[in-house]
């Protein structure tokens, strides 16, 4: 797996992430201590560069640039939650952020969805 960059999703959103709200008006879209899937309507294609993501609703194509959130977001589903794919993929509390920016991206574009428990 791949260092981090310091956008390791196309797009470069900026997003509140790594903080559980308990109320949900004021919750964002991504809750890492919940669980979460790849949308079963995206596809992910891996390429050289990380991979590329298609949304076969939505139509939307997004890229990921590097290889440790493809390998988060492939193993999304084999983990209690998302915190548990990031301490997995070793995501050390420094590279937290980036990671955590990515997969909201993620979550807000529907490319990722909650998982039921």
């Amino acid at each position: 797996m791949s260092a981090p960059t310091s956008n390791p999703i196309s797009g470069g959103r900026s997003a509140v992430a790594g903080v559980r709200f308990d109320s949900p008006a004021e919750a964002p879209g991504f809750d890492t201590l919940e669980p979460w899937q790849l949308n079963p309507k995206v596809a992910l294609r891996p390429e050289p560069f990380g991979a590329l993501l298609y949304h076969f609703g939505t139509r939307k194509l997004s890229f990921l640039k590097n290889l440790t959130v493809v390998g988060i977001v492939k193993s999304l589903a084999d983990h209690d939650s998302a915190e548990a794919a990031l301490l997995a993929a070793g995501v050390t509390p420094a590279q937290r952020p980036l990671y955590l920016q990515a997969l909201t991206a993620l979550a807000d574009s529907g490319m990722i969805v909650p998982r039921a428990a």
